[in-house]
């Protein structure tokens, strides 16, 4: 299991650290103690798990052993620093930790945690000694890169091993990347100092999060426990007033991924940034020294990447396309992210047919379902939602456009207001229910009650991996009425619903702030009655992906909520636009035009590259192995241009693979 922590950048706006403290090797690093609100706080968090979830978790011997395990997870997610040793020291709590959970004990916790840190500074301080002799790149050496395969090294000897081919790696992947080798380990002892500087910044508080967010994830990857800095920070997020970046970053081992670009911000109009990308190290301004971020909690990242409107940051990434480990460095100006910035937006496309037939299509893209709720209850009649956003749209485009078919992409679109995604469908049927929605006692539905329909004619609704939640809602609608042709990825398969409960309502310590909770409490059904949760919408006509579901969808958490159906809702499909019936037809002329599309081949060609590079378990550490592998990557993307150039002077070049072929569908639909 990997270890995911995200955290969101949206619109953060805030300070850097202070001072930088004195070098290193004279810190002390503290051993951490539970303070006098963590025996309580963690019965409340188990107590609400067991009793508000949707699963209501069992506080059992399972539970014990899967909380040890995600721990140690979270804590060393690549097998670097514990022992075996320390492995087997910690197996003697596998079965304490439920009952320590029953009478609030979290000290185990902090006993874990005081060994982790002491190997952390081992390791850092033999880092140093390996730093001042030379590497020998010339041999054939190899280093285990998919460390969740790893095994937990047995003794000091081993460890040391290990050590010295991660650090030959981070030497070597620096040294290919144009570094000198007399600034190379200045510039590793930094990074590994500046680690240690973040440990020693630790609270007792952060111990603790990090031990209930051990047992909140093991609930499901959605519920997670926010102390206070970080319930402010998640509450800041969800403002669109302040100022950042505008992405959600995640923690993956000793990386900071991101998780999604958020529509209409810095990142997204910059157009640098991509989801998955890793971002490895921070500069502030043009000149700002680049920090390395490496191993760094999610927050103390977010506290060197956000700051004020205008201001710039510089972040060096390994790009989420990579076949290698070289990296390049981007500049991000923060701003502010504001409602307009991710309406609704529209476009009329006109397409010619091999017959001569001419066909418009209104292209409405939605980056997220958004609703002001404070103006609509004040009866504002200009509040802004997605759904009076595109009936406008769909209506200026048959006034002035005379369309004749409309697309609504989905695309990259994580979610949002419930009530949007049912209205929205509303606009496409004359009515019926829209989701099903079933907590821990009943189910209901989410139904449209309005009879109109704002457009009768072919729709198609595109989607891709990282659609999600409410963007899933609407397009299993549109799919299992049978209104729209469903075309893209496999969709991310978010189909749970949380709460966030303040843990002060519970219980009050002193004036202590406690934080919060999000917490899971029910699940989306779709009208046909199978969960959105975890298989996501299955497109009607689908492209591949070079996003694997089980690493960047619902999937890639193992405690994620399983897939299940319930009795189907009580709806009447469309039968006029005979969708089923053409489907066919349409699947078999899509696979002919694929056959000698150029582009076509280019993504199933990435494809086949990236994934071979995924499943690549070991990375050599030769340099002029490396080297090789690196120019023939340069020497394959140079090709693959001389070839576009080519393609595109001949007429033959697709400017938008995805959404030309999604036309040409639609278009065929329409015969």
């Amino acid at each position: 299991m990997r270890r995911i922590v995200s955290v969101c950048l949206i619109l953060l706006s805030g300070t850097l650290f202070g001072a930088t403290p004195a070098d290193s090797s004279k810190l002390v690093l503290k051993t951490y103690e539970p303070e006098s609100q963590h025996p309580v706080l963690y019965q409340l968090v188990g107590q609400i798990l067991n009793s508000y979830h949707y699963q209501k978790l069992a506080i059992d011997d399972k539970l014990s052993s899967n909380l040890l395990d995600a721990y140690l997870e979270n804590l060393d997610p690549g097998k670097v620093y514990f022992l075996k040793s320390d492995i087997d020291q910690f197996e003697k709590f596998r079965t304490k930790l439920d009952d320590d959970l029953m009478a609030g004990n979290v000290q185990k916790a902090f006993d874990i945690y005081n060994v982790y840190q002491k190997r952390v500074e081992d390791r850092i301080n033999f880092t140093k000694v390996l730093l001042k002799g030379p590497f020998d790149f010339t041999k054939n050496d190899s280093i285990l890169s998919k460390r969740e395969d790893a095994q937990w090294q047995p003794n000091f000897k081993e460890m040391d091993e290990l050590w010295r081919k991660k650090i030959k790696q981070e030497y070597l992947q620096l040294k290919i990347g144009g570094r000198k080798d007399s600034a190379i380990a200045a510039d590793l002892t930094k990074r590994y100092d500046g680690f240690l500087k973040q440990m020693a910044k630790t609270k007792n508080e952060d111990v603790f999060a990090a031990y209930a967010n051990s047992l909140s994830e093991i609930a499901d990857p959605h519920t997670n426990y926010f102390s206070p800095r970080m319930a402010e920070d998640f509450n800041t997020s969800m403002s669109l007033s302040l100022e950042g970046i505008g992405a959600t970053l995640q923690t993956e081992n000793e990386y900071t991924k991101i998780r999604e670009i958020v529509k209409g911000g810095p990142a997204d109009k910059s157009g640098q940034l991509h989801a998955n990308d890793k971002i490895v190290a921070v500069g502030q301004g043009k000149d700002g020294e680049m920090e390395s971020i490496l191993d760094w909690r999610i927050d103390d990242v977010v506290s060197k990447i956000r700051g004020k409107k205008g201001t710039l940051v510089r972040l060096e990434i390994i790009p989420h396309d990579a076949t290698n480990t070289k990296t390049k460095i981007v500049e991000i100006t923060r701003d502010k992210i504001v409602l307009e910035d991710q309406s609704a937006k529209g476009s009329v496309k006109e397409l010619t047919q091999a017959d001569g037939r001419k066909i418009r299509v209104g292209i409405i893209t939605i980056p997220t379902f958004y609703l002001d709720f404070a103006g609509m209850q004040r009866k504002d009649p200009n509040y802004k939602s997605t759904t009076k956003d595109v009936r406008r749209l769909i209506t200026q485009f048959k006034k002035d456009s005379a369309v004749n078919a409309f697309i609504i992409d989905l695309r990259n679109n994580g979610g949002g207001s419930l009530q949007e995604a049912v209205e929205l469908t509303g606009l496409f049927i004359k009515k019926g229910p829209v989701v099903q929605v079933r907590d821990a006692y009943s189910t209901k539905s989410e139904v449209d009650r309005d009879e109109d329909i704002l457009w009768e004619g072919p729709l198609m609704v595109m989607v891709n991996r990282f659609s999600a939640s409410a963007s899933e809602i609407f397009a299993a609608a549109m799919q299992d009425y049978q209104r729209a042709i469903v075309v893209g990825e496999k969709t991310f398969g978010k189909g749970t619903v949380q709460n966030l409960l303040d843990l002060n309502q519970f219980m009050m310590m002193d004036g202590k702030t406690l934080g919060q909770m999000k917490i899971t409490i029910a699940k989306f059904y779709r009208v046909s009655g199978g969960s959105t949760q975890h298989r996501g919408v299955i497109p009607d006509i689908e492209f591949p992906s070079i996003y694997a579901a089980k690493e960047y969808g619902e999937e890639a958490s193992k405690y994620a909520l399983p897939y299940d159906e319930i009795p189907a809702a009580a709806y009447t499909p469309v039968t006029n636009l005979n969708l089923s019936n053409k489907l066919p037809q349409l699947k078999n002329a899509h696979a002919e035009r694929m056959k000698n599309n150029a582009e076509y081949r280019y993504l199933l060609e990435d494809i086949r590259i990236f994934n071979e590079g995924r499943e690549r378990a070991w990375s050599s550490l030769n340099e002029n192995k490396l080297k090789a592998e690196q120019a023939d990557d340069e020497a394959r993307k140079k090709k693959r241009e001389e070839e576009r150039k080519a393609l595109k002077s001949a007429g033959q070049a697709d400017a938008n693979l995805i959404l030309d072929e999604s036309l040409q569908i639609l278009a065929d639909s329409m015969k």
